[in-house]
């Protein structure tokens, strides 16, 4: 389950990547600002998909998996959870607008799950607040691949999440006509 996870991370933060690169490129290559604005416009439905599969992935590592979760993944989970339900609300009712909620949300979430990882790989960094009631959070379930852990998981699904929920591309010649 942990390289499934490390792969839907990866895959989720290389799409926030790509969508980004075709922003860049959209000026000069239309197949870019095509393919970044169909992106675009799935939006809400790329939104639940990465937050409600975070939020599944921490149940499941702390339920099943047993993993006991530290302070800032609690943290982290305090902000993901929210931008689930509100994505999921926000597909149904079709709110264009739920974005100005669920990019706060996400970067406070962010700039957590970033300090969670470098506390991961500087536990001097640490200081004595996380392990009081749970274990420290420089302790590490797992690193697959080198590098990966739930923190990076995280990071990588808040990412994501704000990239998905900021580029915007132009219409296109095609949109503006029907």
């Amino acid at each position: 389950m942990q390289v499934v996870a490390t792969v839907c991370a990866i895959a989720a933060g290389v799409g926030a990547l790509l969508l980004i690169v075709a922003r860049l490129l959209a000026g000069v290559w239309p197949l870019a600002a095509r393919w970044g604005a169909a992106v675009a416009s799935a939006r809400p439905v790329l939104t639940l998909i990465v937050a409600a599969g975070s939020m599944a992935g921490s149940l499941y590592f702390s339920e099943s998996a047993h993993y006991i979760p530290c302070r800032l993944c609690w943290f982290q989970r305090v902000a993901m959870y929210p931008i689930a339900l509100i994505a999921l609300i926000a597909l149904i009712r079709r709110d264009r607008g739920a974005r100005w909620y669920i990019v706060p949300m996400a970067t406070i979430g962010a700039l957590i799950s970033t300090w969670h990882y470098l506390v991961e790989w500087n536990p001097t960094w640490e200081g004595t607040s996380c392990g009081l009631f749970g274990p420290a959070c420089s302790d590490i379930w797992f690193r697959t691949w080198g590098f990966s852990t739930l923190a990076f998981m995280a990071l990588c699904g808040f990412v994501s999440i704000i990239v998905f929920n900021t580029v915007t591309f132009p219409p296109s010649d095609e949109q503006e006509q029907s």
